[in-house]
């Protein structure tokens, strides 16, 4: 009796869609809306870390224009945001601390401060938490605590007075 010779021959399993972005396709992406390399001024400064672990995005990622020093990447479909640092342009202003020395850094991020608004006649305070280092005269995002109204905080720019203490620009 003859038996049926099988032969297998090794066949690729079907491709699976990616669970992860494709973080160089990302920083390729960026590259070519800014028309910029990584490390020249109005690109990147630094590439897109590749530990970074993102939903594939099913359609297309939007670049949004540069504001504040940095550029957005969004996969609206399934929700996530990323923001990528900018090198500025000889000559062009200096955006929050960026500018300063570190060591000259007297508000770290996370620390809690007294966000303060003083005018002729009264001055308020209220606490907030930086979001960002400063240093003496810088201007940093920081994070109001909320309160009954508004649980959540809000964010507002602020000058960096002294250690722990901060002002509300447009108040004298």
């Amino acid at each position: 009796m003859k038996r049926p010779f099988l032969l297998l021959i090794g066949l690729a399993a079907p491709a699976t869609a990616a669970p992860f972005q494709n973080i160089a396709a990302l920083q390729n992406r960026v590259i070519a809306a800014l028309g910029a390399g990584i490390g020249e001024p109005g690109g990147p400064s630094a590439p897109i870390d590749t530990r970074l672990k993102l939903a594939a995005c099913p359609s297309s990622v939007t670049v949004d224009p540069p504001a504040m020093g940095a550029v957005a990447l969004r996969c609206p479909a399934v929700g996530w945001k990323i923001r990528v640092p900018l090198v500025r342009f000889a000559g062009a202003p200096n955006i929050a601390s960026a500018a300063a020395p570190k060591a000259d850094m007297i508000v770290r991020k996370g620390d809690p401060v007294d966000l303060v608004a003083t005018s002729s006649g009264f001055s308020v305070s209220v606490g907030a938490v930086a979001q960002e280092d400063g240093a003496q005269g810088s201007r940093i995002r920081v994070k109001t605590d909320g309160g009954e109204r508004r649980p959540q905080g809000q964010i507002l720019f602020a000058e960096v007075i002294e250690q722990g203490r901060v002002r509300l620009p447009g108040f004298n």
